[in-house]
């Protein structure tokens, strides 16, 4: 008889029974076989919580009562069983001390059922761990029979059974369908609970998708286990602003949040308010010296029609890679506008890579000049695109291919192969030229092995590297926090490599750069030198100058165009300049020409 119910129970169980099904069916089989008991099945949660599973025969008022009390050796029967991990027995429910603290208990059960007396045994796990409580219910003041024992034992056991069986199922959903990181649900939960809800709303449905900015440097810098916390409170944060249930963790460092019926300025709001919470937040979990962000895109569906998912998420990712390519840290939310944006800049891409392949990307050579002597002391290699029609691009109309991580240093090799090219041709001209400059960016450095790409080029030319200079922009040096940045120009400084500080005064704290990252050549943007006639320009570059003096550091002017700018900065005392004044950028036979002057 065990086995055939135990078979039963299981039969049930695979054909799709719920496990309250189950427990109700073991409670009347034993019912059946102990005349006159009442029964019932109780479950404990990890938490010890008592929660009702079965039992048929028992006032659902009464196990309302019972949920959610927590085990204790003084708590009723089963409460007590459940802690002890042993069968308790108590024959009156009414004068039992640990029935004292459950008297309202109590007497539903006897106004409703006439029950005097509780024995409840506990339902063990195979590790230890208890998973519930199984009890009789008797209308006399008294215990268990020995025939009860034996049909309580057999339930228990498989009740045991059932409830890990259960346990393991749930286990098996959780991994399915849950982050085990941050406890949200993951990628499978989130499409699955977007289809549904896609298609069951009428109103308004938005995809919010944050991205952690730079997850992969704080796990380099910092070791994956601030990463790690780093990650659950960012979940933390955003649960906080929505909703447990609508935050998915969706990738390693990317959540999205599910929202209906809120308006665009509704979105914004709450997108801008996690932005700014994640912030202030991670800030303080890992370091004041390291900016950390979150960067959001989303949509919001037409309540007219169901949204069609697969689109829906494709404009979620569209309009979140558009605020990470254009500003991290920011939102964007979709639109037809942004669609056009992201299709231009996917056609950028593709030209470049086109021009890539059909060797159409090209050098373009801007002198630096010693201002006293108006000779040529330098040159700035500049990235070019020349059109299959012949037409030259410039660099800022294909800035986005510049800093894509994909492509960026696909750029930067080619323009290396040229100017290595160039430099070792003018070398054996016995050309007078000091060095030519070349610029990176942050996504040189992303790809983890600028340093060995730049010896590589110039060691395949025999070009000493004291004829290099490697050009960063102050938004790389905003990354100090980044200690492979910096060790990568620290190491390129000791091989022999010059590097220069490109735009100074254009970022934040310029000077703190200086003094985590020094550099041998400091660059003033453009922008100073245009304002030096109303004299705060000028205030400013003076204060440049004296700085670089002290600092032993060289100075290069940017944007020289005109007579008076150059008058004013040679009275300054700046030693070199660059700009239309003393030469566009121009091809490697019209750069050679005019060194070829200046030598002649």
């Amino acid at each position: 008889m065990r086995r055939k119910l135990q078979q039963d129970i299981l039969d049930m169980l695979a054909r799709g029974s719920t496990i309250e099904e189950a427990g109700n069916a073991i409670c009347r089989h034993a019912e059946q076989l102990a005349d006159g008991v009442l029964c019932s099945i109780v479950t404990i949660d990890q938490a010890g919580l008592i929660h009702p599973l079965a039992g048929e025969s028992i006032s659902k008022t009464y196990s309302q009562a019972l949920d959610g009390i927590e085990i204790g050796p003084g708590v009723g029967s089963c409460g007590t069983a459940a802690f002890l991990r042993r069968p308790v027995a108590v024959e009156d429910i009414f004068g039992d001390p640990r029935w004292a603290p459950y008297q309202s208990l109590a007497d539903i059960l006897l106004q409703e059922h006439g029950v005097k007396a509780c024995w409840s045994s506990p339902i063990m796990r195979s590790d230890g761990r208890v998973l519930g409580a199984f009890g009789f219910y008797y209308r006399e003041n008294r215990g268990p029979t020995a025939k009860e024992q034996t049909i309580v034992a057999d339930c228990v056991d498989l009740c045991s059974i059932v409830l890990e069986r259960e346990e393991v199922k749930a286990e098996n959903v959780r991994l399915a369908y849950f982050d085990t990181l941050t406890g949200l649900g993951n990628r499978a939960n989130f499409i699955e609970t977007l289809e549904a809800t896609a298609k069951a709303t009428t109103e308004p449905l938005a995809v919010l998708l944050f991205d952690i900015d730079h997850l992969g440097r704080v796990n380099d810098a910092f070791g994956h286990a601030i990463g790690d916390s780093l990650i659950v409170e960012v979940g933390r944060t955003i649960t906080q602003k929505t909703g447990e249930k609508t935050v998915f963790r969706v990738d390693a460092d990317e959540f999205a949040v599910l929202i209906a019926n809120k308006s665009v300025a509704e979105i914004n709001v709450i997108a801008t308010q996690i932005i700014q919470a994640v912030e202030s937040r991670t800030l303080r979990q890992v370091t004041h010296a390291f900016p950390l962000s979150v960067s959001c895109g989303a949509t919001i569906s037409d309540p007219s029609r169901p949204p069609d998912v697969a689109t829906f998420l494709q404009q979620a990712n569209l309009a979140l890679h558009h605020a990470k390519n254009t500003a991290r840290g920011s939102f964007a939310l979709y639109t037809d506008d942004l669609a056009d944006a992201i299709a231009q800049r996917f056609r950028t891409l593709q030209a470049v890579l086109s021009a890539l392949a059909e060797n159409r990307i090209e050098a373009h050579y801007q002198p630096i000049v010693r201002l006293d002597t108006q000779k040529i002391v330098g040159l700035e290699a500049l990235c070019r695109l020349r059109t299959a029609e012949g037409q030259i691009i410039s660099a800022g109309q294909f800035a986005d291919a510049l800093q894509d991580l994909s492509m960026g240093h696909l750029l930067t090799d080619r323009m290396l192969e040229l100017v290595a090219n160039d430099l070792r041709y003018w070398l054996d001209q016995s050309v007078d030229l000091q060095y030519v400059s070349i610029n990176v960016s942050m996504a040189d450095f992303a790809q983890g092995n600028l340093r060995e790409r730049i010896l590589k080029s110039f060691a395949a030319k025999d070009i000493p590297l004291d004829r290099v200079v490697i050009e960063v922009t102050e938004s790389v040096y905003m990354d100090v926090g980044d200690r492979k940045v910096a060790q990568t120009i620290e190491d390129m400084r000791s091989d022999g490599l010059s590097v220069a500080l490109d735009d100074f005064g254009t970022g934040y704290a310029s000077l703190t750069h200086l003094l985590d990252m020094p550099v041998d050549i400091v660059k003033i943007d453009k922008t100073f030198v245009d304002r030096m006639p109303d004299g705060v320009g000028e205030v400013i570059v003076k204060a440049i100058l004296d700085m670089a003096a002290g600092l032993g550091v060289r100075i290069v002017a940017e944007g020289v165009e005109t007579a008076d700018q150059s008058q004013r900065l040679q009275r300054l005392g700046c030693p070199f300049v660059q700009g239309y004044r003393f030469g566009r950028p121009i091809g490697r036979e019209e750069t050679t020409k005019a060194l070829e002057q200046v030598r002649g």
